[in-house]
């Protein structure tokens, strides 16, 4: 039985949803353990809706981009720094504070760095881990339509990618 059947194995076992991938982010094993689930998913029969969405899209796929290999359907890590007023700042790495309750950093399409800053400063919370919430809040926000990185809204949308560097708890690679 190779690596990717018995973490198939154990996620059923454990009752672990296929969206939650045992693997390291930007493995190999972590891609081929979605396309593996796509393949197999009518006979996996512990599929959440969730897991269901994450499977509809194309996660573990591989796409060319300017003569290069990259993950669709997944963030990559940007450890791209630039200049904004002076100070040297990194790019998509979003942060709390500011006027609002987070921010970051991002190259717009004439390559000018703008600061983007998005969240409700009244105290509400970010109720990532729920599946309701989620649901609601990416059908009333429509973040399936959102592209733009120089948005508020896509940030919004994305907040979950970027759980760990904003201080939330869970996350995951997904958006609302």
């Amino acid at each position: 039985m190779d690596t990717i059947t018995r973490a198939l194995q154990f996620h059923r076992e454990n009752n672990i949803p296929i969206a939650e991938n045992i693997f390291r982010p930007h493995t190999e094993n972590y891609y081929a353990f979605f396309r593996a689930a796509r393949t197999l998913q009518e006979g996996i029969d512990h599929l959440t809706e969730f897991d269901r969405f994450i499977l509809a899209t194309d996660i573990g796929e591989i796409g060319i981009y300017e003569g290069q290999e990259v993950p669709l359907d997944h963030p990559l890590i940007n450890e791209e720094k630039a200049e904004f007023k002076g100070r040297t700042v990194d790019l998509e790495k979003p942060r709390r504070g500011g006027r609002k309750k987070y921010y970051v950093y991002v190259r717009n399409d004439k390559g000018k760095i703008v600061k983007v800053e998005w969240g409700d400063t009244t105290g509400k919370t970010a109720k990532i881990n729920n599946e309701k919430a989620r649901k609601s809040f990416a059908a009333r926000h429509r973040c399936a339509d959102k592209k733009d990185k120089t948005k508020p809204g896509w940030w919004a949308c994305n907040m979950p990618r970027y759980a760990a560097d904003l201080g939330l708890k869970g996350g995951g690679s997904f958006f609302w």
